[in-house]
């Protein structure tokens, strides 16, 4: 973990989300702490996550989402040699099925 982002504001916050039990609670939360454009990005690059995960190259990224291939090689970097947050939660995720139908529209849209 980088020591750097580690303090007691950062402990107050993710103490936060840690008590959310439910996805309405997170939109609510999220709605209220974050822009709709920094939800978007945050929902964007784990979406990229996803895919990097399930080994889609960068091109089928691009198509399917209309992130930028700068996004997508942050991602692939954080996947490779970052503090493993991705990886957590990727690996606790059932990753069996494609991506979300509404990943799949919002990237069909992007075009």
């Amino acid at each position: 973990m980088n020591d750097k982002l580690k303090d007691n504001h950062m402990d107050d916050l993710f103490d936060a989300i840690l008590t959310l039990k439910t996805r309405e609670e997170c939109y609510s939360l999220f709605e209220d702490l974050c822009t709709i454009s920094e939800i978007k990005s945050l929902a964007s690059r784990f979406q990229v996550a996803i895919l990097l995960a399930k080994g889609y190259t960068y091109t089928e990224i691009f198509e399917k989402t209309g992130v930028s291939t700068a996004t997508i090689s942050r991602v692939k970097r954080c996947l490779d040699y970052g503090a493993d947050g991705y990886r957590t939660v990727l690996d606790r995720m059932d990753l069996s099925e494609e991506v979300s139908e509404k990943g799949k529209m919002e990237g069909k849209e992007k075009k």
